[in-house]
């Protein structure tokens, strides 16, 4: 069978067309006060309706529908999920661990070793010393320390330091509202 099992080729157009939706992707997307405000309905609770979100923020719900299309079509907005407990799945425990690498370790090669371990929610490279930092979601603190021996067994990891989360003090899902300041004297009582 010919390249492409039997697709047809990808005209220049088309191909025309993913750059300039890479680009999307890539470029700084200029938001507006409502956009934001629609954002953080949205992130509140992404099941609302457009007239929902609209009464909460002066536009008809055909207004929002408009920007909320926008918000998509420039990549504002990735998409739409549930947000779930770790606890509700036994991911009691958390950990963040720096990662301590060999020589020039490209952070392509970390995030590819990385992927393999489902309790290693998120990773990002860092500034300081270590090379990344590593967020790990667990059933307990001995899980956390078998996955922390797995990572540090991997050929290009030389040294680890970990964190084990207490509580979480503040935990806010990008492009929501921002928190209500609280003065602590009123709120003592």
């Amino acid at each position: 069978m010919p390249f492409g099992h039997g697709q047809p080729a990808q005209s220049p157009a088309r191909r025309s067309s993913r750059a300039s939706l890479a680009r999307r992707y890539t470029e700084r997307v200029e938001l507006d006060q409502l956009d934001r405000d629609i954002i953080a309905a949205l992130v509140d609770d992404a099941r609302r309706t457009y007239a929902e979100i609209g009464q909460q923020v002066g536009l008809s719900a055909s207004a929002v529908k408009r920007r909320v299309d926008r918000l998509r079509d420039t990549g504002a907005i990735t998409g739409f999920s549930a947000r779930v407990s770790p606890r509700a799945l036994g991911w009691t425990t958390e950990a963040y661990v720096e990662l301590f690498c060999q020589g020039k370790t490209k952070p392509s090669d970390i995030a590819l070793a990385m992927a393999r371990f489902p309790e290693v929610v998120a990773a990002a490279t860092i500034t300081g010393e270590a090379d990344a930092l590593l967020h790990i979601r667990a059933t307990d603190v001995r899980h956390v320390e078998r996955v922390i021996e797995r990572i540090a067994a991997m050929t290009f990891v030389v040294r680890t330091k970990s964190s084990i989360v207490l509580s979480r003090l503040v935990d806010t899902p990008p492009g929501a509202a921002p928190p209500e300041p609280r003065n602590e004297s009123t709120a003592a009582g």
